[in-house]
């Protein structure tokens, strides 16, 4: 796929995102979540060697495919590293997916209840790197904990400022504000977001389109005036924490949205499963999350 194949792969394709970018402080957990504890390593390198060997088993895995799979996000050392005897984003564009990457360096402590991103000193390097290596887009996330308007206008400011730092690169990308579904404010945070979102999008220039990640809203529908903005390429969602099933079941409520998922992807997945446990467990949670993408159960806001 070229890059014109990639964007109307991600613009009007079937299917959803996979995320594989957990990172840094999330990878403890993502391998014990697949059954692989603190004690299997005894440094960096190893825990990381540990999640790109699950990785690579995910991305090789018959059931992982670009039939249902438009896209996955990579954390910046699955890009740099080789799945197959071949450099990851290569791997995934033989397989019919395209590669985006994360590129933010995580989130600054709370404050107007919002946690915005930390600073970013090495983007533009980064950013190169990923276009020679045939990235498509990047994923880049902040925390919305309250709703707050003068915070959650801070996150859209910032992400807005960094995808067009994306953009002149030459690359697609994903804004997530995701907004903490445990939060007591969580459908105010949505409405707030949502208009700043939408103040962003129409002072954008040109014909330039950027991509948002999303927290499954507490009203089925909020976003649809996003998913019809012609600023927005695709709306993806993330499962912020809820179970598959429930995300599942949430993710169908919304038209146009397709699923952007984590944990709810990887969490039947473990180290000591047969290649054949492994193949049907995935291809079961890709099945799940591909109709919930694909065949919605409510068009409308209440």
């Amino acid at each position: 796929m070229n890059f014109a194949e990639m964007r109307d792969k991600i613009a009007g394709g079937k299917g959803f995102i996979a995320a594989l970018d957990q990172s840094g402080g999330s990878t403890p957990k993502a391998l014990a979540g697949y059954g692989v504890e603190a004690d299997a390593w005894s440094s960096e390198e190893e825990m990381f060697s540990l999640i790109h060997r699950m990785r690579s088993r995910i991305i090789t895995s018959p059931a992982f495919t670009g039939d249902k799979v438009l896209g996955a996000i990579l954390f910046e050392r699955t890009m740099d590293g080789q799945v197959d005897g071949k450099p990851t984003p290569q791997a995934l564009i033989d397989k019919g997916v395209v590669p985006f990457i994360k590129i933010d360096k995580g989130l600054e402590d709370e404050a107007n209840g919002v946690q915005l991103m930390k600073p970013m000193p090495e983007l533009d390097a980064l950013l190169a790197r990923a276009r020679g290596l045939g990235v498509f887009g990047t994923k880049e996330r902040s925390v919305i904990n309250l709703a707050n308007r003068e915070g959650i206008a801070a996150v859209v400011k910032q992400q807005f400022e960094v995808g067009q730092r994306v953009l002149a690169a030459g690359l697609v990308p994903i804004i997530e504000p995701e907004v903490n579904i445990k939060s007591a404010e969580r459908a105010q945070a949505d409405q707030i977001l949502l208009d700043e979102t939408l103040k962003a999008l129409d002072a954008m220039t040109g014909d330039a389109q950027v991509m948002l990640k999303l927290s499954l809203p507490a009203r089925p529908g909020l976003f649809d005036p996003l998913v019809a903005h012609p600023r927005v390429l695709r709306v993806v969602a993330l499962s912020g924490g809820f179970k598959r099933p429930e995300a599942c079941v949430e993710l169908a409520k919304n038209k146009g949205i397709i699923a952007s998922f984590s944990r709810a992807l990887l969490e039947d997945l473990r180290a000591q499963m047969s290649d054949q446990e492994f193949n049907a467990s995935l291809g079961s949670a890709i099945d799940e999350i591909y109709k919930a993408s694909t065949e919605k159960t409510v068009t409308e806001a209440a």
